[in-house]
């Protein structure tokens, strides 16, 4: 075969359009989130490597929104959107509970001692740490909206 018919064909096996899904936003659900974030950067040509971080990243982002978000919340909605594009997966999570900017929250001293470390902000370091890009919004129809990107390679 050609290589002008195999590169087109290469490149369209790392495209992957984006699939939405609702999960109820509680913590049982974190391995689905997984899987579903985690089949969707294999389908997009992602190592095992990334495929881990982007899986963490994605629990780690579904579990601040069910602990923090939909604190006392029984039945709280998560959507999460995830594809691959140009080398790049993309993942949204949207929710409509309490509106939070991790961007507010400081880098953790991770070099204080143990028992001096103020509690919390080590999932959302990860995320940052793990993926290329992390943008929160808070809309006017009280929708929070987690956007991650990370690029292969």
């Amino acid at each position: 075969m050609p290589s002008s018919v195999v590169m087109p064909l290469l490149k369209a096996a790392f495209k992957y359009p984006m699939q939405s899904v609702q999960f109820i936003a509680k913590f049982e659900y974190l391995d689905e989130i997984r899987d579903f974030v985690g089949d969707i950067a294999r389908a997009g040509g992602f190592d095992t490597k990334d495929v881990y971080n982007v899986q963490l990243a994605a629990d780690e982002a579904a579990s601040n929104i069910i602990e923090h978000a939909y604190e006392g919340v029984k039945n709280g909605v998560l959507e999460i959107s995830c594809g691959v594009k140009d080398g790049a997966i993309t993942i949204v999570m949207v929710d409509y509970g309490e509106s939070f900017d991790p961007s507010a929250i400081p880098l953790p001293d991770l070099k204080a001692d143990l028992s001096e470390r103020k509690i919390g902000g080590l999932g959302i370091f990860l995320m940052r740490k793990l993926m290329d890009e992390v943008h929160y919004e808070s809309r006017r129809d009280r929708s929070n909206v987690l956007t991650m990107i990370k690029r292969r390679g």
